[in-house]
């Protein structure tokens, strides 16, 4: 019997001996795939359970808990990409270089189309017409919900090929269809079948067609790919003119990418460099929503490079066309701006003319 009771308490001591051994390990960490990965923003790190800790320790933690919650309150939801004032995506530290580098890209002649083109290549094919397939390309885009990068891509690879290919006017729906094939190969991540761009085109092209033009357009191209649109330096623009906001500004934000795809559909925007339709942009974009306020400034002067002269041509043809003055017609872009989903900017009031004054160099 005794010896039954040494064994029973050999074992407890054993059993005890055990668990503070367990409580001093630190178990170690899992490893959790990024996806899995929760939402810690509101986590608090528990006290390790096996600790001691004396009673007024306790009381002053408690405190310091308490009072640490007042001072550093978290946010509920996370900020969104390419909204935020300090996106990472624009790295700030090297905005300059990464500005530079994108501007020599814009002014290579291998990546940018003849700006006269229709009068000296094209004998088939108006300015119309091009402006017809564009606005028929917006709602290609709108019905596979393709990033706007590709339809900026797809206008790109569109001007150039014209700029050096004479093309039929019945070939050109075929050109720009195939040219959205390959921007979106280009931008996303599930381009769509071949398959279903004959069908937007009511089976006008055969598969082997829309096949054998991609295959021309890339030629041509000498697969340079790669450019830099409207769409992406307007986004560095923004962040300028946006400065000293925390939070960003839909109605600013949609109505210059309202802005950026109408200029697509003009002709006489061709000639411009992305950059500075981008800063025209930006210029009437302010001048919309504050019409008695100078829409340029000194920072965007320094950054963009142009001063308000130099956006002047591109403003007025910009500005036309947000009145409706230029592609009344085409109403692709117009329909699509007027949703809920972009603030409705396509409705937004403008001053019928933009004053001279606003045009002159501003004084350093």
């Amino acid at each position: 019997m005794a010896e039954k009771e040494n064994c029973v308490r050999v074992t407890r001591a054993m059993k005890r001996k055990a668990e503070a051994s367990a409580v001093d390990q630190t178990p170690p960490r899992k490893r959790v795939v990024l996806g899995e990965l929760p939402n810690l923003q509101n986590a608090v790190v528990p006290a390790n359970e096996g600790s001691r800790v004396e009673p007024h320790k306790r009381k002053s933690r408690t405190k310091s808990r308490r009072a640490a919650k007042k001072a550093l309150p978290i946010p509920e939801t996370a900020p969104e990409v390419e909204t935020t004032p300090s996106d990472p995506q624009m790295c700030e530290p090297y905005s300059r270089d990464i500005y530079e580098y994108l501007h020599k890209l814009e002014v290579d002649p291998n990546r940018r189309p003849l700006p006269d083109y229709l009068a000296k290549v094209q004998k088939d094919i108006t300015a119309n017409m091009r402006g017809v397939l564009v606005d028929w390309l917006v709602e290609v885009a709108e019905e596979y919900k393709l990033l706007s990068d590709t339809l900026y891509l797809t206008v790109s690879y569109v001007d150039r090929f014209l700029s050096f290919n004479a093309l039929n006017r019945k070939m050109l729906q075929l050109l720009g269809v195939s040219s959205m094939l390959i921007a979106s190969k280009y931008e996303e991540i599930t381009p769509p079948h071949v398959e279903e761009l004959c069908y937007i085109t009511d089976n006008t092209y055969t598969k082997e067609e829309v096949c054998k033009m991609e295959a021309d357009i890339l030629k041509a191209l000498k697969f340079e790919l790669g450019n830099p649109t409207i769409k992406t330096i307007l986004r560095r623009f923004n962040r300028v003119a946006e400065e000293g906001n925390k939070d960003p500004d839909l109605h600013f934000e949609f109505l210059g990418y309202y802005l950026a795809e109408l200029s697509l559909l003009d002709y006489n925007c061709v000639k411009f460099l992305p950059s500075l339709v981008a800063a025209s942009v930006v210029f009437l974009t302010r001048f919309i929503i504050q019409p008695r306020m100078h829409p340029w400034t000194l920072s965007l002067q320094q950054y963009s490079g142009y001063k308000p002269s130099d956006l002047r041509e591109c403003v007025l043809i910009i500005h036309d066309l947000y009145l409706g003055r230029r592609g009344g017609s085409l109403q692709a872009i117009r329909e699509k701006y007027k949703r809920h989903k972009f603030k409705f900017v396509a409705v937004m009031p403008s001053p019928p003319e933009v004053p001279a004054y606003y045009f002159e160099d501003l004084i350093e």
